[in-house]
């Protein structure tokens, strides 16, 4: 039986950290790092790193430098640099990046657009 994969950090490092206990609805704006173990919905932009965890579920469109998505998303991302979607994750929307890697055991649901990086 394989492992499910995530990112493992140290939450230390990361600059915010939405917590799983946590609903927040709107515009939410940062410039570098954020993790969401809670529910959003809204609007996401930043040229930072969004971390959406494993028990998070998250409806916005989302423009950021990179994402990695372990919980559920549903609307458009866009990355600057990356997405990472992994195992057990499940998103519905579209994604444009120059880099998409999607792990064995995630489900997408959308197009897929590759632009060059900036």
């Amino acid at each position: 039986m394989s492992e499910i994969k995530e990112i493992v950090e140290d939450e230390n490092k990361i600059e915010t950290v939405i917590a799983d206990d946590i609903g927040f609805r709107g515009t939410l704006t940062f410039k570098n790092s954020l993790k969401i173990k809670g529910t959003f919905e809204g609007k996401i932009e930043t040229d930072g790193h969004l971390i959406i965890g494993r028990e998070a579920v998250v409806s916005a469109d989302i423009t950021a430098g990179e994402v990695s998505v372990s919980g559920i998303v549903n609307g458009r991302i866009k990355a600057l640099q990356k997405i990472d979607l992994y195992k057990k994750s499940k998103t519905s929307g579209d994604v444009i990046a120059p880099d998409l890697s999607i792990e064995s055991g995630a489900i997408f649901n959308g197009t897929c657009i590759m632009e060059d990086k900036n």
